[in-house]
């Protein structure tokens, strides 16, 4: 009998205050996402999760009691790319543009330390022309303030 894999999603809560400020920081895990043999749309429950958050938030903002209104939106998406391959899986490409409208991707080189820093840059090259190719608008970093300084500014451009 085939066993079933669903896409369990699952929130972890955590609370941060940082300089005075607090932050209540919701993470969405999807373990066991694209493990099944067969991953025909199995990133529509994360679509019909982030639909839902936005659909609940909305109603919320609508509604006459909007003091304690919590936003449980997800605000991004970290995707987490494999590094054994030869860029992006097809179901890589279909989760992507399945969500890009919905939600900020961030994709990220899952296990880039098991990569030479050359194998590193030839992933990422790669992986940003197939996103090209495909159409897939990701995550823009916005640029620094003018009056940052220099150091700053270059720590900024290598992360991008």
């Amino acid at each position: 009998e085939r066993i079933t894999q669903t896409v369990e999603i699952t929130k972890h809560v955590v609370d941060i205050e940082e300089k005075g400020v607090k932050l209540r920081l919701t993470i969405v895990d999807t373990p066991g996402f694209g493990d099944a043999v067969n991953n025909t749309e199995c990133w529509k429950p994360v679509a019909d999760y982030i639909d839902q958050q936005f659909e609940q938030y909305f109603r919320d903002e609508s509604g006459l009691n909007r003091k304690n209104i919590q936003d449980n939106r997800v605000h991004c998406c970290i995707y987490f790319i494999s590094p054994f391959g030869h860029g992006l899986r097809r179901l890589d490409v279909e989760f992507m543009r399945a969500l890009h409208q919905r939600v900020n991707i961030v994709p990220v080189l899952a296990k880039a330390d098991t990569l030479t820093p050359a194998e590193v840059k030839r992933m990422k090259n790669k992986i940003r022309e197939e996103i090209d190719h495909y159409g897939i608008r990701i995550y823009q970093f916005p640029e620094c303030d003018s009056d940052e300084d220099e150091d700053f500014k270059l720590q900024d451009q290598a992360l991008k």
